[in-house]
């Protein structure tokens, strides 16, 4: 009969224990120096070894052969122990066997001498379901026990046990284990059982896990029932998470406000099967490790990212504040809670999503709050308005001012570069242009063009195949282009996206050639790269606080740019 994974490697003595090194220690110092108290409490989340330890400490009394404060595993006592045929050491579920009855059964026992060992062992899982009078018969036997007796009480809710109880007992709290010990104990089980599992994978089972250890090695007896070569996207399918290349988009969705695009990817999620609360929950972990990544000076040593999402998280976290990322978090906490209460849990999610990424829809006081934070966000990015020299009064005096020669090298502004920007050899002249009574600005002149090139433009086909391709050459890349659309007009590629995430990675000369080159791979055309741009959508676009910089300077008032 095939044994499962966490039983097999259950670990048989304190060296076998992972992460919990601060209750290992102590308890092997104390029998060392022969100090067994007459009663533990054993605390902490699931999995995370309180039975285990229970069990190696009722072992390590007892042991014929104690190895530096550990059992030896070779003497009748631990081999009779570990089969669970010892009649010395008595395991109790609390959570069935909770009445006063079985407790008055504990008290009878306990008077008799142990019949084998040195030491009679009564482990009580699952403590904190006795009911009042348990606790109090317990009590009594806890204020006055016989020398040979040791209690082990194991609980995940310690809040829950009488104070009393709690007073009487030496108090081991047991720690979520780190990531990184549970990864290390499940690659060497995996050696041990010819299972192919990389560090990559073994990470994702630890993240997933939450710090239990018997969790992490159920996973994986999920996985090899797929595939005993273990992988990335094994786990995934084991657990049912969504890929994490669903998550940035999702997330990208959010923050270029694209309502469509988010929507389409639930319902894909939903047809594929994935679990609805489940993936509202991975959806808030990722705007944690987002909040993570604004908020702490070493994210990964919190939250478990691989190089590639670590790169694309930094991406996305470059535009949100702190606050946007609590909002969202926030709104998704609500949807999640509300799920399996009524309304369908792929419903809560879109109706989630809709109010992401259309704040306006959204009339709660959080909601306002967020969009006061961007308000406020959008004025400090903006280019600072330095002190006026003039007032308003003596603007409206002051005479009109002459245009200025253009200098000889005017800055670019800080846009996606339009089309003849980009791609266009550079033409020298000999002869220095005129300079022009009042000069354009080179931006205007940019809109109309990519205005012009936008009306005659058609759709790009395949293009969110080609998205997807860029996973293969630059996460980076995929995460900013994700949910955007993309134009042709000629040897013109325009590309349509709800905010500045992908044009901003596209000033990037190394991304920029790496699209490019995508693109000629895939087509064979070479194309230059552009912004789609509708009249409307260009007015939109125009910067207010240029625009009034131009006024004020037009009026005559001085303006420093900080």
């Amino acid at each position: 009969m095939y044994q499962a994974l966490y039983r097999k490697w259950r670990p048989k003595t304190f060296d076998d224990v992972a992460g919990q090194e601060h209750i290992t220690t102590t308890l092997r110092n104390e029998l060392k120096n022969d100090r067994i108290s007459h009663a533990y409490l054993f605390t902490g989340s699931r999995g995370t070894g309180k039975t285990t330890c229970a069990k190696i400490l009722a072992k390590a009394v007892n042991c014929l052969h104690p190895h530096d404060g550990s059992p030896c595993g070779e003497c009748d006592i631990c081999r009779e122990i570990d089969s669970g045929t010892s009649i010395d050491v008595f395991e109790m579920d609390a959570a069935s066997n909770r009445k006063i009855d079985d407790i008055r059964g504990i008290i009878d026992e306990v008077q008799g001498t142990p019949y084998k060992c040195r030491y009679k062992v009564y482990i009580i899982d699952e403590v904190h379901m006795l009911t009042a009078e348990s606790f109090n018969a317990l009590l009594k036997i806890l204020e006055e026990p016989p020398a040979h007796v040791v209690f082990i009480l194991a609980t995940t809710e310690v809040h829950k046990i009488m104070l009393t109880i709690q007073s009487r007992c030496q108090r081991f709290d047991f720690h979520r284990i780190p990531p990184r010990d549970i990864a290390d104990r499940l690659l060497y089980v995996a050696r041990q059982e010819d299972i192919a599992l990389g560090d990559s994978a073994a990470m994702l089972i630890a993240s997933v896990s939450d710090g239990a250890l018997r969790d992490a090695l159920s996973l994986l007896d999920r996985c090899i029932a797929i595939s005993r070569e273990v992988t990335d996207d094994v786990v995934r399918t084991a657990a049912g998470l969504a890929d994490k290349g669903y998550l940035y988009d999702l997330a990208s969705c959010v923050i270029n406000k694209n309502t469509a695009k988010a929507l389409e990817l639930i319902d894909k999620l939903y047809g594929e099967a994935k679990d609805m609360p489940l993936l509202c929950d991975e959806l808030i972990a990722h705007f944690r490790g987002l909040l993570l990544i604004k908020s702490v000076s070493r994210p990964r040593e919190i939250a478990v990212f691989t190089d590639s999402e670590f790169e694309q998280s930094q991406t996305q976290a470059d535009y949100l504040s702190v606050a946007d990322i609590v909002y969202f978090m926030d709104v998704l906490s609500r949807a999640y809670q509300r799920m399996g209460k009524g309304t369908g849990d792929r419903t809560e999610l879109e109706m989630a999503m809709v109010k992401l990424t259309s704040p306006e829809l959204d009339v709660t006081n959080e909601a306002f709050a967020a969009r006061l934070t961007a308000l406020e966000r959008a004025v400090r990015k903006g280019v600072a308005l330095g002190t006026i020299r003039q007032s308003a009064t003596d603007a409206e005096k002051a005479p009109e001012p002459q245009a200025e020669p253009e200098p000889e090298k005017a800055p670019e502004p800080e846009k996606f570069p339009g089309p003849e920007q980009t791609e266009k050899p550079e033409k020298k002249s000999e002869q220095p242009k005129p300079v022009p009574p009042k000069p354009v600005p080179r931006q205007q002149t940019d809109t109309a063009d990519v205005v012009a090139l936008s009306k005659a433009a058609v759709p790009f086909p395949q293009w969110s195949e080609l998205v997807e391709a860029f996973r293969e050459v630059s996460s980076t890349i995929a995460a900013a282009l994700a949910g955007s659309e993309a134009y042709v007009n000629g040897s013109f590629l325009l590309i349509k996206a709800e905010s500045n995430l992908a044009f901003d990675m596209l000033r990037n000369p190394e991304k920029r050639r790496a699209v490019r080159n995508l693109l000629v791979e895939h087509t064979g055309k070479q194309y230059r790269l552009g912004p789609y741009r509708v009249e409307e959508q260009a007015q939109q676009d125009a910067d207010p606080l240029q625009q009034l910089k131009e006024k004020l300077r037009e009026s005559g008032v001085e303006v420093t740019e900080e």
